[in-house]
């Protein structure tokens, strides 16, 4: 599969739970704003496979499905200008799972940060390493390459917790590309965005399910008042200064509030805002933006119907325009294709097919990342050196595919060039115009 002309851009929504202002805040509004960029072909998925490693209650799978996707929508995620679908409703993607664990290396899941997480504590507790661990939590980066390779995604929006899976991805990725011979996915990039904000919750820690202290985003008005009413802070009476440093209150108030009002609260701060009237103030600046968006998600999630209807659309158009096909191509790639059609004289034909030059990079041994030029029969031009990172070595190889004088060759990203210098430029040249 080629790459694509327009950026593709791939989010994924574990269903666990229900959504609250960290998630609002954090995904779902820049998610929603970068949808809407010119040239961006964007995909959010609901990721209720994911889900299941934690969560195997059927009902509260069932339910944080129905209230994440009336999230989305209600905030303003256009199906009609996005894919919009359900992880469950593309099986290609399992399959595409299935393939890619022939290729992944099982040390470099073995470094997966979850799992090492588990197997840590484990042994905190005296345990058994792998004790209650599932072969879904060790599965987990496979099950995410697939999400994001199936649809050849360029670009990934994760957290820096999450930058570890999107490498996975690329080695994964790349990997069967190496043993394929071809280039049939498109390595990813993480695409990191340290000015989302992370929100604290009531207690002050960072808004999250697993530590209970979190604001349902579409609780009703009443509910959402008296959780703010609940944040904690300090002792610090009415006409005392407060410092906005490390106040939970303040920092939510940034995240809705605009620059100028954000100026205006600090102030307020300084001149000993009384704690009661600042979470009022919080409390008017949130339910400003909400309120709008929660009465459109009640119409939502009163019509369950129509969400699956959406879900089915989205993940039916997507299967047919690119899921399906590009499956078949992969089944064919390695193999698994239909019989009847092998003749006596495939093979022969394949060996006499014209060979472009082509590029491979692969991970050696010494866990460091590498490519080699080889020529239409398959001998070897030229060697790099290893690189710390796959993209490092993409990036040279982007290089190189320019080069067009011999002193272009002569860089430190070239280990050695195995045959005469006018060899190495006429097959550059080749796959110049091959392009």
């Amino acid at each position: 599969m080629a790459t694509p002309a327009v950026t593709r851009v791939l989010t994924g929504i574990t269903t666990s739970g229900t959504p609250h202002l960290g998630n609002y805040v954090g995904a779902v509004r820049p998610a929603v704003a970068a949808s809407r960029n010119p040239g961006t072909e964007s995909f959010y998925f609901l990721a209720d496979l994911h889900s299941l490693i934690k969560a195997q209650d059927p009902a509260k799978t069932q339910r944080s499905t129905l209230e994440i996707a009336a999230t989305w929508l209600a905030c303003g995620l256009d199906p009609a200008k996005v894919w919009f679908y359900r992880q469950s409703d593309v099986p290609e993607t399992t399959e595409l799972t299935w393939l890619l664990t022939c290729v992944a290396g099982k040390g470099i899941l073995n470094r997966a940060h979850a799992y090492k997480a588990a197997v840590d504590k484990n042994r905190a507790d005296g345990e058994d390493d792998d004790a209650g661990i599932t072969a879904g939590l060790f599965m987990y980066p496979v099950l995410m390459a697939a999400d994001i390779l199936i649809f050849n995604a360029n670009q990934v929006p994760v957290g820096r917790d999450q930058i570890q899976h999107i490498e996975m991805a690329r080695d994964f990725g790349q990997r069967f590309n190496h043993v394929y011979g071809r280039d049939y996915f498109v390595l990813p990039e993480a695409l990191v965005d340290d000015n989302v904000a992370t929100l604290p919750g009531l207690d002050g820690r960072k808004m999250s399910k697993s530590y209970g202290n979190t604001i349902p985003l579409f609780a009703s008005r009443n509910e959402m008042k008296k959780l703010i009413a609940g944040i904690v802070t300090d002792s610090r009476a009415p006409g005392e200064a407060k410092d906005t440093e490390g106040s939970a209150l303040f920092q939510l108030y940034q995240a809705f509030a605009s620059a100028e009002e954000t100026a205006a609260m600090r102030q307020a701060y300084a001149d000993g805002i009384g704690w009661g009237d600042a979470k009022q103030k919080l409390f008017e600046r949130i339910d400003a933006e909400i309120a709008p968006l929660r009465d459109k998600y009640e119409t939502l999630i009163a019509k369950p119907a129509d969400i699956e209807a959406v879900l089915r659309d989205g993940g039916a158009r997507l299967r047919e325009k690119y899921a399906i096909p590009f499956l078949a191509e992969l089944r064919d790639a390695v193999g698994l294709r239909d019989l009847s059609k092998q003749s006596a004289g495939s093979e022969a034909k394949a060996a006499n097919k014209a060979a472009l030059p082509q590029f491979k990079q692969y991970r050696d041994s010494d866990d460091r990342f590498y490519f080699k030029l080889l020529d239409g029969e398959g001998k070897l031009l030229v060697q790099s050196a290893g690189f710390d990172l796959p993209k490092d070595a993409g990036r040279a190889i982007g290089v190189l595919k320019q080069a067009r004088t011999g002193d272009e060759l002569q860089t430190p990203e070239i280990q050695e060039v195995l045959v005469p210098v006018e060899d190495v430029l006429a097959a550059l040249a080749a796959m110049r115009e091959a392009a």
